[in-house]
C-alpha cells in the first residue's frame, strides 16, 4: 500500500473525489489512505476557460476524472479533439505532448493527462499570440 496523501483545504474549498463534490466549512486536513481519484478545486477548469483547443482538451480529461459513469462519451469526444489538434499542430513540443498525453490516456491515468495539458498552455498561448520563434530554414 502507498503512503498516505494529506491535502490541506482552506474553509469554502470545494474537493473533487471520485465524482463527487466536497466542500470543507473549515480549514482541514484530509488523509488520502486508499486509491482515489481527485482534484482540488484550483485545478478544475470551467467551461467559460475552454477557450483553446488544449484547453478544451483539458475540460474533455477533466470530465473523463470526474465522471467516471460518463468516460466512453467522454473518451469519444477526446479522440475527437485530439485528432483534429494533430492534424493542425506543427509545433514539436505540442505534438510530443499529444503523444504522451496519449498514452497516459490510454493507461487510465487521468490526472497526470491534466499536468501533462497544463504544461503545454504557456507553449499554445505563445503559438497563438504569434511570438512563437520560427522555426530555421534548412538549406541542403
Amino acid at each position: 500500500m502507498k503512503k498516505p496523501m494529506c491535502i490541506s483545504l482552506r474553509g469554502g474549498e470545494r474537493f473533487y473525489v471520485n465524482g463527487a463534490v466536497l466542500r470543507v466549512d473549515r480549514k482541514v486536513t484530509l488523509e488520502l489512505i486508499n486509491d482515489v481519484t481527485f482534484l482540488l478545486e484550483s485545478q478544475v477548469m470551467q467551461v467559460a476557460d475552454a477557450t483553446t483547443p488544449l484547453r478544451q482538451l483539458y475540460f474533455i480529461v477533466q470530465l473523463m476524472l470526474m465522471s467516471p459513469h460518463d468516460i466512453e462519451e467522454a473518451k469519444a469526444v477526446y479522440r475527437e479533439q485530439r485528432r483534429a489538434l494533430l492534424t493542425v499542430s506543427e509545433n514539436a513540443e505540442i505534438l510530443g505532448g499529444l503523444e504522451a498525453i496519449e498514452e497516459l490516456i490510454e493507461a487510465k491515468r487521468y490526472y497526470d493527462a491534466l499536468r501533462r495539458i497544463r504544461a503545454l498552455f504557456d507553449v499554445e498561448q505563445s503559438i497563438l499570440s504569434g511570438s512563437e520563434l520560427p522555426r530555421p530554414v534548412e538549406i541542403a
